[in-house]
Order: C-alpha cells, then structure tokens, then sequence
C-alpha cells in the first residue's frame, strides 16, 4: 500500500473538532506512516460575524453551546464542561487569534507543534472554560505544550503567519470546504465530520490501496449562508 497524506481542516472552535483531534491522534498511533497535515479554517473570523450569523455575540453564546451538547455525546471522552461555560462571563471567542498562535507553532515547532497548541487551546475552551482570544490564556498554552516561546511569538506576531493562515482559509475553499472536522485524503478525497475512528481507517486504507473510497458525512460544524449550523 501506499503512504497517505492526510489535511486535516479544524477550527480550535469548532466543538467536533475536538473529539476529531483525539481519533486522529489514535489514528496516527495505529498508521504512523500516515501524514497528518493541519489546517486552518475559520467559522468565526470577527466579531462582526457573531453579529450576522446570531445577532449579538450574546445571543452566539447561548446558541454554539447548544451544539456542545451533541458534540459531548460525539466525543468518546465526554470531555466537554458545558455547565462552566455557561458560567464562564466572557463572550464566545473568535477564530483567528487562536488559529494564528497554531500557525505560528508550526512555523515554530512543525506539525507536531501545530497541534500539541492547537489541542491545548481547545482543552483550555471546552474543558476548563478559559477565553483564548486572551493573550495570557494563548500564551499559557503555548508555554504548556513545550515549543521555544520566544521563537513562537515572533511568529506569533508576523505578518507572514497572518498569512499563512489566510492561505489556508483559501485552499479550504478550493476544495469546497465548508465545515469542520474535514480530511483531504492525498488531495482528492473529502472525509466530512467526526467520523468514528473505524470509518477513518476503512476511508484511509481504502485511499492507501487506491481504491475511491469516501466516508459518509459525520458531525460538523458548517457555515450555511452566513451561520454556523453544528449536527
């Protein structure tokens, strides 16, 4: 069989991401011949999108946790804090900063950086509740993972990470992307959702021995007209 490369499209607050990194993590473990590239997409890239998608970012609040619920049910761990979060007084952050602090840990760090960071963020959000469009939450969980900090904020503050991230936002949309968890299996096969970690091996081995084979959609969170919709 061949070796597989696999993007895998994720936002840190897409709540079926979560899970997703977990299987994928088992998955890398079970075919470390696998190729697991990350990539950025971003469900909420402003403020002013909580605005047009729910009408206040309040209002954004109290509908994505709605959608923790079915993700904690998703999540083979059940990890979710859903009751801290709706204690929690800080507005339901946005996208970018996080994606560029995971983008600048692969610069920093490769890959593997990309998502020790990008697993610490989503742990600091669904678990423990934290804000990580704070500075001081990013850069805990910067520190946390264990990459070269000083390096990471240079990064971090760059121009050409901003970028980098806004390529990646570009190439989800060229393969008609339009929600997340997703895989691009060697650049041609599109695995949608939370796929159970079964189905992601059948879809791989099935890739790996060049037969088109293409998972059914699972849990996502998708961007329809305008708003987040999470299964």
């Amino acid at each position: 069989m061949k070796n597989v490369t696999i993007e895998f499209f994720h936002d840190v607050i897409c709540s079926f991401c979560f899970p997703m990194s977990y299987r994928m993590r088992q998955l890398q473990k079970m075919m470390p011949e696998v190729q697991i590239v990350h990539r950025s997409y971003a469900l909420v890239k402003s403020e002013r999108d909580f605005e047009a998608m729910f009408g206040s970012r309040a209002a954004a609040k109290i509908e994505i946790l709605s959608h923790w619920e079915q993700a904690n049910q998703n999540d083979d761990l059940h990890r979710f804090n859903i009751s801290g979060m709706h204690k929690a007084e800080f507005p339901f952050p946005a996208s970018m900063k996080a994606l560029t602090a995971c983008k600048a840990a692969y610069f920093t760090a490769g890959d593997a950086g990309y998502w020790d960071v990008f697993d610490a963020l989503q742990n600091a959000l669904f678990v423990q509740n934290h804000n990580i469009e704070d500075l001081d939450i990013i850069n805990e969980c910067i520190r946390q993972s264990g990459i070269d900090f000083t390096k990471w904020e240079q990064y971090y503050n760059s121009g050409d990470t901003k970028e980098a991230v806004e390529k990646d936002l570009l190439l989800a949309n060229q393969y008609g992307i339009n929600g997340v968890p997703c895989l691009i299996l060697d650049g041609k096969y599109q695995i949608n959702g939370a796929q159970p970690l079964t189905q992601i091996i059948k879809a791989v081995r099935g890739v790996a021995e060049s037969k088109e084979k293409i998972a059914s959609e699972g849990a996502a969170c998708r961007l329809d007209n305008g708003k987040i919709n999470c299964d």
